[in-house]
Order: structure tokens, then C-alpha cells, then sequence
């Protein structure tokens, strides 16, 4: 029972793992697509954050390390009004 208890576990870690994975790609597509539309109403210190935030979310993507991708991007969006 205890076996596939963590099997379960186990799996349901990958799973998560690898949604988030695909979520970062998409993500980095929104803000390249919400960019140039926004970019003239920006301040110049708002557009330094996004390229920023979009940057460091790439390169955690390419890391591995999905989630401080994810938070990145996030926030990145949320500047953006996306």
C-alpha cells in the first residue's frame, strides 16, 4: 500500500514538473506578443523590468528551474497588464 502511495507521489511530481515546464514557453510568447503593443505607454524603467524579468525567465526555463521561471514571467506579465 505504502508502494503505491509513493508511486503516486512520484508521479504526480512529474507531472506537475512537466506542465510547468510547457508553461514557461508560453508565457515568454505572451510577453514577446503583449511587448510591442504596450511598449510606447511604458515608462522606460517598466520596460527595462519586462525584458528583464522575461531574460531571467528564460534562462531559469533553460536551468530547469521551472518555477522561478514561472514567478518571473509572471511578474513580468503583471507589469505589462496581461
Amino acid at each position: 500500500m505504502l508502494k503505491r502511495f509513493m508511486l503516486a507521489g512520484a508521479a504526480s511530481i512529474f507531472f506537475i514538473t512537466a506542465a510547468q515546464a510547457g508553461s514557461c514557453p508560453l508565457g515568454i510568447a505572451k510577453i514577446d506578443a503583449a511587448l510591442p503593443i504596450k511598449m510606447a505607454g511604458m515608462s522606460a524603467g517598466d520596460l527595462a523590468k519586462v525584458k528583464s524579468l522575461r531574460a531571467q525567465g528564460a534562462a531559469k526555463h533553460k536551468s530547469g528551474d521551472h518555477g522561478s521561471s514561472i514567478n518571473a514571467i509572471n511578474q513580468a506579465l503583471k507589469i505589462l497588464g496581461v
